[in-house]
């Protein structure tokens, strides 16, 4: 019976999404993620951050050479290679190869990710020495060595989890791709409040606990995140081989796509490594500090720009595969708008409200941090739109175009990082450089995209809608500068309690005079809420 009730579960979960239900259901577990990512960074910052400020420099140093493998081996590389290929072959009804394909790939790609593991294991001492933190003492680098080695498996346990939810989101299932990220915030959460205490068994202490408790609760998240993904195959009849098929045409062509794309990520991430090269240098805390700022940043980037262009990925890329460019431009003009005027408001309330937000993650608040998440607030803007701009491309399965305006950009970001900090600009310099590159690649892309399209693309009713947009950005700020007056930070708000109700005002006020704004600019984005309003409005007065 039980066995029953999971596997009506599991299908009724396992449904195919509308677009609009699947871009609401990812942004919904993006933000269920990113709370359980906010509890997860006030739980180590109350724990760490100023009673051993070396132990969470160490702690975040360790993750990067691990994620900088991920992204450049599996990350978004597989899923814009994978996803158009794996596409065109269910579409023709030939799922044996597209399961082909599915096995081959992520035989192939755990046999990588498990040989770079081992690699890391073996290098962790020169990379966090030479690379990660130079900047780190001599006991702040043990330590980052011995956690790097622990978090070094996940590689190998994040491109089997991303091969199976690529899958998943191919052919519209979302349930379960969505919730495996909150799957791994839940595993740290238990390293951070459960092996940092240690771990016995049967009378044994068998780990002693401290901070390389919360290094175990991250590979923990991982398995869990590997276990939900793989409950998310269920009905999808997936024929798993322990094989890689290099005859199948579909393998070797993601196999062409893969190195531009990768190449691409890994790019994108030596920005991660030249800002936690020179913020180790910078004093104890600031490498955590600015990495603090970078996560609060990639929040909304992730629940809007991810999530509106992973749930319409699929769909530009069977329209290209049809031939139908234009509706293929009408698509992405939809998915462009929606980014833009949802990202105006947030990257408007987040530089006003920086504050407040950065009391979630830290009692009392921290200056630093608060000043760093200001200088990326035009990159929340930026690098929303960055992603459906990427996938633009990606439709068309080409992965080089990215690839050498990445480098372009991120070149940029880096010589500027360098100059900000060979002239003593300081931790703020490593957030403005990142901003300025992230408005320069957009720009790039969105430009490069327009021209390929001969002009078709970015039209006029795109323009004098984005140009109505920004007029109501600009009196969201006012609205929001003058909220944070009237409701400002005292030097009592030192809990979350008595902060998130002022940011709560804030933020509604805002968004009420955002929404207004468009309503009176007649944006088109805006009818759906306020006939949604009405609605809600009329059916209470009739009750």
């Amino acid at each position: 019976m039980a066995k029953l009730k999971f596997k009506s579960v599991t299908a009724l979960a396992n449904m195919k999404l509308s677009v609009k239900a699947a871009a609401i259901l990812l942004a919904g577990s993006t933000l269920l993620s990113s709370l359980l990512g906010i509890f997860r960074d006030r739980l180590l910052n109350s724990y760490y951050l100023k009673t051993y400020p070396t132990g969470i420099d160490a702690y975040t140093a360790a993750f990067t050479i691990p994620d900088f493998m991920f992204f450049i081996l599996t990350s978004g590389a597989l899923a814009v290679s994978f996803i158009p290929v794996f596409n065109e072959r269910l579409m023709k009804g030939n799922k044996k190869s597209a399961w082909e394909l599915s096995a081959s790939l992520l035989n192939f790609l755990a046999l990588i990710t498990f040989v770079a593991s081992i690699l890391i294991m073996v290098f962790a001492d020169p990379l966090v020495r030479y690379v990660v933190g130079p900047g780190l003492d001599e006991s702040g680098t043990i330590l980052a060595v011995n956690m790097m080695r622990v978090i070094a498996i996940n590689p190998f346990l994040f491109s089997i989890s991303t091969v199976l939810a690529s899958m998943q989101q191919a052919v519209g299932r979302f349930v379960f791709y969505a919730l495996a990220p909150a799957m791994y915030n839940i595993g740290i959460l238990l390293g951070i409040t459960v092996f940092t205490g240690g771990i016995n068994l049967f009378g044994w202490q068998i780990f002693d606990g401290g901070i390389m408790g919360v290094a175990l609760g991250v590979v923990f998240g991982a398995v869990l995140q590997l276990i939900t993904s793989l409950i998310g195959l269920f009905g999808l009849g997936f024929d798993y081989n322990f094989k890689i098929n290099w005859k199948n045409q579909g393998f070797r062509g993601v196999l062409k796509l893969l190195p531009a794309r990768s190449l691409d990520q890994g790019i994108d991430y030596v920005n991660t490594l030249v800002s936690t090269n020179l913020s180790s240098r910078m004093g104890a805390g600031v490498l955590r500090s600015f990495q603090q700022a970078n996560t609060l940043h990639q929040m909304p980037v992730s629940l809007i720009g991810v999530a509106i262009s992973t749930a319409f990925f699929p769909q530009l890329t069977k329209e290209l595969g049809r031939g139908d460019k234009e509706q293929f431009h009408d698509t992405f003009r939809t998915a462009l708008r929606s980014i833009i005027w949802i990202a105006m408001p947030v990257s408007v309330i987040a530089f006003f409200a920086r504050g407040y937000v950065v009391n979630f993650i830290m009692n009392g608040g921290d200056m630093l941090i608060s000043t760093l998440l200001g200088t990326l607030v035009v990159a929340i803007f930026a690098q929303s739109i960055f992603h459906i701009a990427t996938r633009g491309f990606y439709a068309y399965q080409d992965t080089k175009t990215p690839l050498i305006v990445s480098i372009i950009a991120i070149g940029t970001t880096i010589g500027l990082m360098i100059l900000f900090y060979c002239i003593g600009f300081g931790p703020e310099g490593l957030g403005w450089a990142q901003s300025i590159g992230a408005v320069f690649e957009v720009l790039l892309l969105l430009g490069i995209l327009h021209h390929r399209s001969k002009g078709k693309l970015i039209n006029k009713d795109l323009i004098k809608a984005v140009r109505k947009m920004f007029i109501a950005g600009f009196i969201t700020a006012c609205v929001a500068y003058s909220m944070t007056k009237f409701l400002p930070l005292m030097a009592s708000d030192n809990s979350f309690l008595a902060t998130f109700p002022k940011f709560c005002v804030i933020t509604f006020v805002s968004l009420a005079a955002y929404l207004l704004s468009c309503y009176f600019l007649n944006i088109d984005e805006a009818a759906p809420v306020f006939k949604k309003l009405k609605k809600i409005i009329f059916r209470n007065t009739t009750d």
